[in-house]
């Protein structure tokens, strides 16, 4: 098919997407509670007469099927849920966030937009689809388990017998026009820990008769960073952070209790089950040999992102027939975030890539989860066209 006809369509539908993005972005709801995002999206697919269905309590499934027959499935996939943070920017004031202490500062609502601009695009080319096409409105990606888990966990998709899923997050270190894709690992595991370090509380001036759990948690915090560096084979990429520490309540007293919390990214699950022993094991030998005591709870998060061969090839093929080939970013490394996304390459082929949403004349270069976090809107006339072409895009014979 003629890209062409991709990408004039992207741009006819260009100020609906604009549109529905703002109504989205000022009325954001938190993971598994997006019932007015789900409500929405549902109204917005009944327009284009796309059956959905409901799998999940919230999120969606459109149901486009192809005019010329075929088993091909294709599944697009878009997140809906927002983040628990306080929004920022007076360039957004139009369509800042109403929800007090929610926001989409991680650019879900760019997501569904993007998705729902597909879906103007796929309708028109209704009868031009071989199979069946499946976009998927996803709840839940911000908080575990992951709605893309839940989903799999169904067996909808499965029955729907997917061929392929393809996914994007948008991101602010390429401007619009441009993608970032790399086959194999993308993105890592995101599994998350919490230490509780327990002493014995007392007077400041009398560290003698106390256990300082507040020593203990900084010896315990230094000795944490030599699990990448002396633990993990060098060849394998690796982070362990502490995020936050809470404890004590004034100068003069030495507190009971301290926690941590931290975040574990690897690429492997041996690597995590390593790392999560590794942990436990420093905070047992510090605790124990201070005379204090510990709770340690470990996380497993998402699996890594990893993108199929053949579906990162079709991805490329259609981003360089849209884009232009200058324009398409072939990643050498993976990133340490992660994405639930794992979750469907765990059951199907699929592709997950970057579409670049960041310029400066927006103001759109924070990076994912600040408070200032937004997009420069021109990212629909590439992004939603080429999450249309992907569903044009061959099957490998099995």
């Amino acid at each position: 098919m003629e890209v062409t006809k991709f990408k004039e369509k992207a741009k006819a539908y260009h100020r609906k997407i604009v549109d529905v993005r703002r109504h989205l972005h000022r009325h954001p709801e938190l993971s598994y509670q997006e019932h007015e995002t789900t409500e929405f999206i549902v109204n917005q697919l009944d327009e284009l007469n796309i059956p959905v269905d409901r799998p999940l309590e919230t999120g969606c499934v459109g149901i486009i099927e192809g005019g010329k027959s075929s088993s091909k499935v294709v599944a697009l996939r878009a997140d809906i849920d927002a983040l628990s943070i306080t929004e920022e920017g007076d360039h957004k004031e139009e369509f800042l966030s109403e929800n007090e202490g929610v926001a989409h500062c991680c650019g879900h609502d760019a997501h569904t937009a993007n998705l729902l601009g597909a879906a103007h695009i796929l309708s028109d080319l209704r009868d031009e689809i071989e199979g069946t096409v499946l976009l998927v409105f996803q709840p839940g990606e911000e908080k575990l388990p992951g709605g893309g888990r839940l989903l799999c966990e169904t067996g909808y998709l499965q029955e729907k017998g997917v061929d392929v899923i393809y996914g994007l997050h948008s991101y602010p270190e390429l401007e619009p026009g441009q993608i970032a894709v790399k086959e194999g690992p993308l993105m890592a595991r995101p599994d998350e820990f919490r230490i509780e370090v327990i002493g014995k509380g007392g007077h400041a001036a009398s560290p003698h008769q106390a256990v300082d759990p507040i020593v203990m948690a900084s010896q315990i915090v230094n000795q944490l960073q030599t699990i990448v560096s002396r633990n993990v084979n060098p060849t394998e990429s690796a982070v362990v952070t502490v995020g936050k520490i809470s404890g004590g309540s004034a100068h003069n007293i030495i507190s009971e209790k301290v926690e941590l919390l931290g975040t574990v990214r690897t690429f492997a699950q041996e690597t995590a089950d390593m790392i999560k022993n590794r942990i436990e094991a420093i905070v047992k030998g510090i605790t124990e040999a201070s005379g204090g005591r510990y709770t340690f709870d470990f996380d497993y998060g998402y699996p890594a992102v990893t993108n199929t061969d053949w579906a990162t090839n079709n991805l490329v093929h259609s981003a360089k027939n849209i884009l232009g080939d200058e324009q398409v970013h072939l990643l050498d490394d993976p990133i340490m975030a992660g994405e639930d996304f794992a979750f469907y390459q765990q059951e199907f082929p699929g592709a997950f890539f970057f579409l670049g949403s960041g310029s400066e004349k927006t103001d759109s270069t924070y990076s994912w989860h600040h408070p200032k976090y937004n997009i420069d809107e021109d990212c629909f006339l590439t992004g939603a066209a080429l999450m249309a072409s992907l569903v044009f895009e061959p099957i490998p014979k099995s």
